[in-house]
């Protein structure tokens, strides 16, 4: 095996050897007088690159072995016809053959190679095609049947000796074989399918409908190729000559190039960079391109003058670059997948952003859509802006360690809106050639599209957060206000309760003593004593008529304004009492509801000492700060822990100072004392002056 790999590299060489020759002969030596360098570049060059590059990955599968050879075949074919072409021209060797017979011991150096070498190259061909797709035979008689076609080599010699002439020796030999052999290998293909489906081979029978196909395609080939036998080298017709023959040699060399880059058709894994793959096949295409509109510009200058030719040829590049551009397109989709154009990525971004509510899905699209995109080997998105709003990071590819991506030339670009900083986009190197200005532009783009997406995230999860505040206040509201009606109604019930037990009755008993004084002065009686009773009583329920409707609103708070009312009521408590009042308090009224629910706040707070806290000692402290009204009652007592106390004084209180825009604290602790601290707008109503 590692003689014929030996045998096989030679050859190689040698075909490449051949190739340079006949190309270095026709340029500068026959100024290509034999109009054969087209047939190089159309269908020569293709074969040999593909066999080259099958035969290096699997220099041991015979597939890749046959097309090397094939396309080494070619490279002598090509090389041996400048040779002749040359030796005739320069030193006038007569290397034609006999019209009749065997050629002369001269002409048979040049005339039989290029006849045996033409056949090989056809019956290499049939077995490529024939024992595709491991080029091995796996059914009875194919072993026989492609052993056989060695056979033809026999013609070259044996046509000759038998009387044959010539130009049927040149249809025997070249013309009939170099149409039909490759339309009977794919039809032997397509009988090998036929058996391997029915032996449940499925290998085969998946290559069934390509094998039909390209004997259809070759078969008739193969009939409109038997014109090539009377328009020589000359003409319109040898344009379309061209095209036929270069064919089967394209199209194997594409079809094998790919198939072990996609199908592993060599049956090992071509562990190669995808873009040696498109070169490979773009440089099939170009030679096949340039080699067809050279042989148009060359059959044009058989009959046109030189600058109508050069047009001609400069007219039928034209006319063949799309189908170039469009093979050529089709080749890259097959190798690289279909890419995304970036316009196209950044309307598939678009349309993932305008539903971007959810971060930690949107990171990952982002991600794979970037790296997809662009053909990166990692991409890693993280969008967040850490304290306000949580950081989720997507990642696609396989991303390397911190020193392995520095080490990478890993890029990044941050999420930027304004001067914030709302996430960041990191990326790799491309897994096929290097990054464009376009590519920058496109992941600028994307950071643009995604800090947007994220600050409207923001924006949406503070307008929760702050729908959510409202309505928890607004629940507060409507408790609050309903507790106020509470409270409001359960006031005027026990107000109701004490006129009516108290002071209704006491009324009532005064006017029956006052019933009683006219009996006696009717019997003239003695009223003095009824009298003075009676007046005491009314005089006892004219301060329990005050103290009621000190209670219900003081009128100290009314007449001399929000300091001297709680003066007043820190007189009447049965304990020490300090209050310390900011000096510019003095003489300053407030807006009524202000007042009120000051010394509503003082006297509650006031009312709860009494009952609750055993206290010694309670300081007032009121003042000014900053536009607020601030009152502060602490005591000295028991204290209470405000984390589990929720007692309806308490909470009286807050409503009451909530429902005027304030606002209320209130510390204390087991055996701390307790302190309430309350600010108010500071709303003046006016100055009292002397």
């Amino acid at each position: 095996m590692r003689g014929n790999g030996r045998a096989l590299g030679a050859a190689a060489v040698a075909g490449g050897l051949c190739l340079l020759w006949a190309a270095t002969t026709g340029a500068f030596l026959l100024r290509n007088n034999t109009v054969t360098l087209p047939w190089i570049l159309g269908a020569v060059l293709p074969c040999y690159c593909a066999g080259l590059f099958a035969w290096w990955h699997a220099p041991t599968h015979p597939v890749a072995r046959r097309l090397l050879l094939i396309g080494t075949a070619l490279s002598a074919s090509i090389g041996i016809r400048y040779t002749s072409a040359l030796l005739t021209t320069w030193y006038g060797w007569d290397l034609r053959a006999p019209e009749n017979g065997l050629p002369s011991p001269t002409a048979a150096l040049a005339v039989l190679p290029a006849e045996w070498d033409n056949l090989t190259v056809s019956i290499l061909v049939v077995h490529l095609l024939a024992l595709l797709p491991d080029g091995r035979p796996r059914f009875r008689g194919e072993l026989l049947v492609l052993r056989s076609l060695w056979a033809l080599l026999a013609l070259p010699v044996a046509l000759p000796a038998a009387g044959v002439p010539t130009h049927g020796v040149e249809y025997a030999v070249f013309y009939y074989p170099e149409a039909w052999l490759p339309g009977i290998g794919a039809t032997l293909l397509v009988m090998r399918c036929l058996r391997g489906r029915a032996a449940g081979r499925r290998d085969l029978a998946a290559l069934l409908p390509v094998a039909t196909g390209a004997a259809a395609l070759f078969l008739g080939r193969a009939a409109s190729r038997l014109f090539r036998s009377w328009h020589g080298e000359t003409g319109v017709l040898y344009l379309v000559g061209s095209l036929l023959g270069a064919l089967p040699y394209v199209l194997i060399s594409l079809s094998v190039v790919y198939a072990a880059f996609r199908y592993r058709l060599l049956g090992v894994d071509i562990v190669i960079r995808r873009s040696v793959v498109y070169g490979t096949l773009w440089l099939i295409i170009s030679g096949w391109y340039l080699g067809m509109a050279m042989t148009l510009g060359l059959t044009a200058g058989q009959y046109f003058p030189i600058g109508l030719s050069v047009l001609i040829a400069v007219t039928a590049t034209a006319l063949f670059q799309p189908l170039r551009a469009r093979l050529n397109q089709l080749a890259e989709r097959r190798v690289f997948g279909r890419r995304l154009t970036s316009f196209e990525l950044l309307v598939q971004f678009g349309s993932a952003l305008e539903h971007a509510y959810d971060l930690s899905r949107l990171a990952p699209q982002l991600a794979a859509g970037l790296q997809v995109g662009l053909g990166l080997r990692w991409a890693r998105v993280r969008l967040g802006a850490g304290d306000d709003l949580p950081v989720h990071t997507g990642t696609a590819g396989e991303e390397p360690d911190g020193c392995a991506a520095a080490a990478g030339g890993a890029r990044g670009f941050p999420l930027r809106y304004g001067n914030d900083v709302l996430g960041l986009i990191e990326y790799g190197p491309k897994t096929e050639g290097r990054f464009t200005p376009e590519d920058h532009d496109v992941v600028e783009t994307l950071a643009r599209q995604a800090a947007l997406a994220v600050h409207n995230v923001r924006l949406a999860a503070e307008l929760s957060t702050r729908v959510d505040e409202v309505q928890r206040q607004a629940g507060e509201l409507d408790a609050s206000r309903a507790r106020i009606v509470h409270a409001q109604d359960t006031e005027r019930r026990r107000i109701e309760r004490r006129l009516h037990d108290g002071i209704q009755q006491d009324l009532v008993a005064l006017v029956a003593k006052l019933r009683l004084a006219r009996n006696r002065l009717g019997r003239g009686g003695d009223i003095d004593a009824v009298l003075t009773e009676v007046q005491d009583d009314a005089y006892r329920v004219i301060d329990e008529l005050r103290e009621v409707a000190h209670g219900i609103h003081s009128p100290v708070l009314s007449d001399q304004g929000l300091v001297a009312a709680v003066t007043s009521r820190a007189r009447r408590m049965p304990i020490p009492v300090t209050v310390r009042v900011d000096p510019s308090l003095d003489r300053v009224r407030f807006a009524l509801d202000i007042e009120e629910s000051a010394f509503y706040l003082v006297s509650e707070a006031l009312t709860n000492v009494l009952k609750h806290a055993d206290a010694t000692h309670v300081t007032i402290r009121m003042s000014r700060s900053d536009g607020w009204l601030v009152v502060e009652v602490r005591d000295d007592g028991v204290g209470f822990p405000t984390g589990t106390t929720r007692g309806l004084g308490l909470t009286g209180m807050r409503d009451r100072i909530e429902a005027v825009g304030g606002d209320l604290l209130i510390t204390s602790g087991s055996g701390a004392g307790t302190t309430i601290r309350s600010r108010l707008a500071e709303r003046v109503r006016e100055e009292s002056h002397d």
